[in-house]
């Protein structure tokens, strides 16, 4: 009998044993990790991602510790709508200091990938679009271009306001018309809220610069439901109803 016939080829064998079997669980768990994280970014790219809630700003809609989903296919397709609270990013000189969820090199690489709340946004209701003016206040209560005072009550906690107006208590002022592309923000907790009323220019500020319209390609997405905690869990939206008898913005000639 030959060399070569008693030559075994044991690459077979190899693989079928211990060692191969750990190999190929070891690639199909690195397959299924990068697949993972593919998905995720694509869904974070432009379907759901995951935000916190630093302040009572939202109150008593959103609390300080939730965890939301929003979704970003609205973005895609057309622009925010009255009542809809939306997710976006800082214009500029709008966040002061807030909480954010307790993190480290594993939850910033999840966050990165939409698997872990992010923070360094705002999120507020979208009161004012293109063309709108906002006034305030009629008995307490805003208008919008002349339409009857908005009916609030579903998504503001009115006890103890003397006006739906801003947190600096001025309840005697006017917001646009809207600009193209932009829109006009509250929060729900209207005596503690950085939004766009805080960003007003009186009469009296004759060097006044800020801004208190959002532009829409900040937007991220809209409110779709909070998940965390367990107790809180629940879809979001459906208020916008208190602004379905607003009449459309008008155009000049």
């Amino acid at each position: 009998m030959s060399t070569e016939d008693t030559t075994v080829d044991r690459s077979d064998q190899d693989t079928d044993g211990p060692s191969g079997s750990r190999q190929g669980l070891g690639r199909w768990l690195l397959g299924l990790l990068v697949t993972t994280v593919l998905l995720a970014l694509l869904v974070k790219t432009f379907l759901l991602q995951a935000f916190y809630i630093p302040s009572t700003s939202m109150e008593p809609g959103l609390e300080v510790g939730d965890r939301i989903l929003v979704q970003k296919v609205s973005t895609w397709v057309g622009s925010p709508d009255r009542g809809d609270v939306v997710v976006f990013e800082d214009p500029g000189g709008w966040l002061g200091a807030q909480g954010e969820p307790e993190g480290n090199a594993l939850t910033s690489t999840l966050g990165a990938v939409g698997l872990y709340p992010e923070g360094g946004h705002l999120v507020k209701r979208v009161v004012g679009v293109e063309g709108d003016v906002i006034e305030c206040c009629d008995d307490g209560r805003l208008t919008i271009n002349g339409s009857d005072p908005l009916e609030e009550t579903a998504y503001v906690d009115v006890e103890g306001l003397t006006c739906l107006g801003p947190m600096t208590g001025n309840c005697d002022w006017t917001a646009g018309p809207v600009p193209e592309g932009e829109i006009f923000v509250m929060g729900d907790n209207r005596d503690a809220s950085g939004d766009s009323t805080t960003h007003l220019c009186t009469e009296m500020e004759t060097d006044c610069t800020d801004d208190p319209f959002v532009e829409e390609d900040l937007v991220v997405g809209t409110v779709l439901a909070t998940v965390w905690p367990f107790d809180r869990f629940g879809l979001q939206g459906g208020s916008a109803s208190s602004f379905d008898d607003v009449p459309d913005p008008v155009t000049a000639p």
